[in-house]
């Protein structure tokens, strides 16, 4: 974007650019040309937003206002300018189409798990931090866009390639953490299938979206308190080896 103001345009006016001013008798007016651009003023274009893109942004727009029962294909095509059968080259079915709309959250979610993931806190300090991110998301979601959690939660029961996907993302989170935790000497435990199977395990309460769709009317803080004492086991089943 151009700054405004008094500020310069970052392009410059050759000799070859510059346009004589017409005439009064020249059809063209009294007005000379607008100069010709050049160097990257000219070279700059706005990106045109690719169709697939479009799609998803009318589809999660059509998802928040009526729920994942109510969007239609037809519907998407139809304010995307195109027959339902063309949305079909992009998006095989509907719900391949609402998974894409989850995916993008998801991929949020990823980033934000990974980063915890990579940072320099110990090992047992990152479990924490990780297992506490991905259920206040998602509980989080629940509550702020209920209708995209429900598309996130029927693709984790029906194990659809999203949410299958997600669970390996988030397992080979999980690995590396517990790799390090091992590697550092933070972590006695030596099985390290056997302790990543823990972590799921106990915090399924609160990571599954099954789950944290059951306990939606139980207060935030309890949820919170709960979760608190099963991380505790978690650290303290890591630290020692005994599971």
């Amino acid at each position: 974007m151009l700054p405004f103001g008094n500020v310069s345009l970052p392009f410059s006016l050759n000799d070859s650019d510059r346009e004589a001013v017409p005439s009064g008798n020249d059809p063209r007016g009294s007005h000379p040309r607008p100069p010709r651009l050049s160097g990257p003023a000219a070279r700059a274009r706005p990106t045109p937003i690719s169709t697939d893109a479009r799609l998803l942004a009318i589809a999660s727009e059509h998802l928040a206002r009526l729920g994942p029962k109510r969007v239609t294909v037809v519907a998407v095509a139809a304010e995307a300018g195109m027959t339902h059968a063309n949305v079909y080259r992009y998006f095989p079915s509907k719900d391949a189409l609402l998974d894409a709309v989850a995916g993008r959250w998801l991929r949020e979610l990823e980033t934000e798990l990974a980063d915890i993931a990579d940072a320099p806190d110990p090992a047992d300090d990152k479990i924490e931090r990780f297992l506490g991110a991905l259920a206040t998301a998602q509980s989080e979601m629940l509550v702020r866009e209920p209708h995209l959690f429900a598309v996130h939660l029927d693709a984790a029961v029906a194990a659809r390639p999203i949410a299958r996907r997600h669970r390996v993302r988030l397992r080979a989170l999980v690995e590396r953490i517990v790799e390090e935790g091992i590697g550092t000497g933070v972590f006695a435990a030596r099985d390290r299938e056997r302790a990543i199977a823990v972590i799921f395990d106990a915090s399924y309460r609160f990571t599954h979206p099954v789950a944290i769709q059951h306990d939606s009317d139980v207060p935030r803080d309890l949820l919170d308190a709960r979760l608190g004492a099963v991380i505790q086991s978690i650290q303290r089943a890591l630290r020692t080896g005994t599971f």
